[in-house]
């Protein structure tokens, strides 16, 4: 009007006076108590809906007359057969109901292997062990720089062949090094849940990289004189996901076997899988795998909830192998001058990010909330049937999990969850004071998580947690777990010396030897 232009939105709102605008990180904490307050409601809405119903139904039934009853207790006694017929039906339902329902799987404890201190390797250890293997100069500047940015600390383990100049990475070292390994933490579990080793049925043992003959399995079963009959199963080749595997493969044999333990022991060996070239795709592995392994009882026995720690509630596999760059992505090969190693692609994170979203749609329906799985399926429907330029819905797993154990395979890893999960660095403490105190010890790296949450004192009844890993093939395997009490430390937990001092604080991946409260 008045021939000036009507003033913009932005102009208006850059007019609004200051103290008329809520600030940026208010507005965050509405839209957080809106998105709790529809979360607890949707929760609650059938309770909320059957409130009605069932104040109704009592005032019905306080206006009954005393006759109205007599009178129903005297048909029913003339009508016997229907009385009888319903009875067996009901009778028949729960006698199928508890034959074809799934038995529950009780984790009774774990365990898992501290190397001793010795074992310990220093940055400038590690790069003067390097210079003097033969690895050129480039190859040695860019393994000074991962460990650097690895998120390791320089209290991490490899084996008694590699502390060796030079080393020595022959069969009977690395036998060597899976006895000590998975003895250690045997030895730990049967001492601390006070089973016989006879007792147990079941024995998974997993471990990518070894697998000499006798296998692995049958190492135990000879060290332990294990029972004639058991059932033992030995996976090799299955990456650091394999542990997941294993546990899925426990918890089937015990569907089948009653009254039952199961052993699952989950490890890698690094002394024959070393690589001497210099081709940087395949140095990477040097750099952050280290010496670990866990030792895991389960049981489907009914006596054994009491003192169990964990209920196994949900597995859930993938498998991106049938995509071919999934498969090459982690590959053991020769390179040029015929040194074997693992070599990792650069679409390695593209291609785990793909395989944890078809895992979290195939899990998200079995433990979201209701009101997730809406907000999910609303925001689906609006960009098929609208065709609107709306983003993906990333379901809150916060409101599923109080825990999460992310495969501490290295820092690109554990950012990237963190960031497609719109996860708290609080939800990833455990999975980067592993890395930084143990390092990338494959499989077993989630068990190292789980044994730092229970240091801490963080589990409590009720509480679910979530462990995620990948692997080659490629595979995204998950293991959902219920505590069924105040979880304690187990005897001789792998942080029972050093708990006191994490979280330590990074930056850039490197520790600032700054241990908080």
């Amino acid at each position: 009007m008045n021939g000036g232009t009507a003033p913009s939105a932005a102009a208006a709102a850059a007019a609004t006076p200051p103290h008329r605008r809520l600030p940026d990180f208010l507005q965050s904490v509405n839209l957080k108590y809106v998105k709790l307050g529809y979360h607890y409601l949707i929760t609650h809405l059938l309770t909320l809906m059957l409130l009605p119903l069932m104040a109704v139904i009592l005032l019905e039934a306080g206006r009954t007359d005393p006759s109205d009853l007599r009178q129903l207790w005297v048909h029913l006694q003339y009508n016997l057969v229907s009385v009888l017929v319903l009875s067996a039906v009901l009778v028949f339902g729960a006698t199928v109901y508890v034959l074809t329902r799934p038995r529950p799987v009780y984790l009774v404890d774990f365990a898992c292997y501290k190397p001793p201190a010795h074992l310990q390797v220093r940055f400038d250890q590690f790069m003067r062990h390097s210079k003097l293997c033969g690895f050129s100069e480039e190859a040695l500047e860019f393994q000074r720089k991962i460990l650097e940015r690895s998120g390791l600390s320089e209290e991490t383990y490899v084996p008694e062949a590699m502390h060796a100049l030079p080393p020595q990475p022959t069969m009977a070292n690395a036998r060597s090094e899976a006895e000590t390994v998975m003895f250690g933490a045997l030895d730990n579990l049967f001492k601390s849940t006070g089973i016989k080793p006879k007792d147990v049925g079941v024995l998974v043992v997993n471990c990518s990289l070894f697998n000499p003959t006798p296998s692995l399995s049958a190492m135990i079963v000879n060290k332990y004189k294990l029972r004639g009959n058991i059932r033992s199963f030995n996976l090799g080749g299955m990456g650091c996901s394999a542990g997941v595997i294993a546990i899925d493969l426990a918890r089937d044999m015990l569907q089948v076997h009653r009254n039952t333990y199961a052993v699952v022991v989950s490890t890698e060996n690094i002394t024959q899988n070393w690589y001497f070239g210099n081709r940087k795709a395949m140095l990477i592995p040097n750099c952050l795998f280290r010496v670990g392994g866990a030792a895991v009882l389960l049981s489907n026995r009914g006596a054994d909830r009491r003192r169990a720690k964990y209920s196994l509630k949900h597995v859930v596999r993938t498998h991106k192998g049938a995509d071919d760059k999934a498969f090459n992505c982690v590959y053991q090969e020769q390179d040029d001058d015929g040194n074997t190693g693992v070599s990792l692609s650069k679409d390695l994170m593209a291609i785990a990010g793909g395989a944890l979203k078809t895992n979290i749609t195939t899990l998200g329906p079995v433990v979201l909330p209701v009101s997730e799985q809406l907000l999910f399926f609303a925001t689906l429907v609006a960009k098929k049937l609208f065709n609107a330029k709306i983003k993906p819905y990333i379901p809150d797993f916060k409101l599923a999990f109080e825990h999460f154990c992310i495969h501490a395979g290295g820092r690109a890893v554990i950012d990237e969850l963190e960031k497609n999960l719109h996860l708290s660095p609080a939800h990833v403490e455990a999975s980067r004071m592993t890395l930084h105190r143990f390092g990338n010890t494959s499989s077993s790296s989630i068990w190292y998580e789980l044994a730092y949450m229970e240091a801490k004192g963080r589990v409590r009844r009720g509480h679910r947690v979530w462990q995620i890993a990948f692997g080659s093939g490629f595979k995204c395997n998950s293991a959902v777990w219920h505590a069924l009490q105040n979880v304690k430390p187990s005897p001789d937990s792998p942080w029972e010396d050093c708990i006191h001092r994490y979280p330590v604080e990074l930056i850039d991946g490197c520790p600032t030897h700054k241990a908080q409260q």
